[in-house]
């Protein structure tokens, strides 16, 4: 006579079957995760080669304003370009640097190509944030300038808007300072972190550009690994709990 359905055999295997497809499916979720991680830690890791291939390279001609600019291919490659700066058209940028707070110097460059690409010529302290205070350091006439390629940051900084009006900025936003100093002609959607070649007096400070990236790939790949063992292992406890609420049947 086959059991009821009420015994407590086919229930068991109810359960059993149920839990199987449960932990089966936190096992290939946790997999499939641990694998994604995996190949994002071999992407993170071709990005830093490239960037470090790119910071030590012999610059190159800055991009034309004309010229497909990417963060895959162009962020952080070594540039050279020649012109005239715009200091009375410069703009002060918010800045945490090794050096402590102050700001970021940004000033236009009128390239000799018929162009206008905004130079980050440097950090200076907060004293010295006024031009009269580094008088020595807004040279005129031509000038060369080699620094690393950064694409544009809009709108702000983390939990702070860029305020045109008001003259505040938070970040690097390349269309809102060319539009707010009212920069005329093609300007480059890019801007330039100058080099360490010394200003005269000191200031602004160039070649502080933090080239750092976060890589805990690995770590999230052990963990998600480690969670689809945990499954195995789990599903393995829950069997041997079933079976011997049966009595020790299959």
């Amino acid at each position: 006579m086959p059991p009821s359905p009420d015994s407590p055999a086919p229930k068991g295997r109810f359960r059993l079957a149920a839990g199987a497809v449960v932990f089966a499916v936190l096992f290939a979720g946790f997999s499939a995760l641990g694998v994604w991680q995996v190949q994002r830690l071999a992407w993170k890791q071709d990005l830093i080669r490239q960037v470090e291939t790119r910071i030590h390279a012999a610059p190159v001609a800055a991009p034309a304003p004309d010229q497909v600019v990417t963060r895959a291919a162009d962020q952080y490659r070594r540039v050279a370009v020649s012109g005239r700066f715009d200091h009375g058209r410069e703009t002060l940028v918010k800045a945490v640097t090794d050096l402590g707070p102050g700001y970021w110097v940004l000033t236009p460059l009128a390239t000799d190509r018929g162009f206008t690409v905004l130079i980050n010529r440097g950090f200076v302290p907060a004293e010295r944030a006024a031009p009269a205070a580094r008088a020595e350091g807004q040279v005129e006439g031509a000038r060369d300038v080699v620094g690393l390629l950064r694409l544009t940051e809009p709108k702000g900084g983390f939990l702070r808007a860029n305020d045109p009006a008001g003259d505040r900025w938070f970040s690097r936003d390349v269309a809102g300072i060319a539009g707010a100093r009212g920069l005329s002609g093609p300007v480059a959607a890019y801007f330039i972190d100058a080099d360490a070649a010394p200003n005269p007096g000191g200031w602004p400070r160039g070649g502080l550009t933090v080239v750092r990236f976060a890589n805990s790939h690995l770590i999230y790949a052990l963990t998600w690994f480690g969670l689809a063992g945990l499954c195995v292992l789990g599903f393995w406890l829950f069997r041997r709990e079933e079976v011997r609420r049966r009595g020790g049947g299959v």
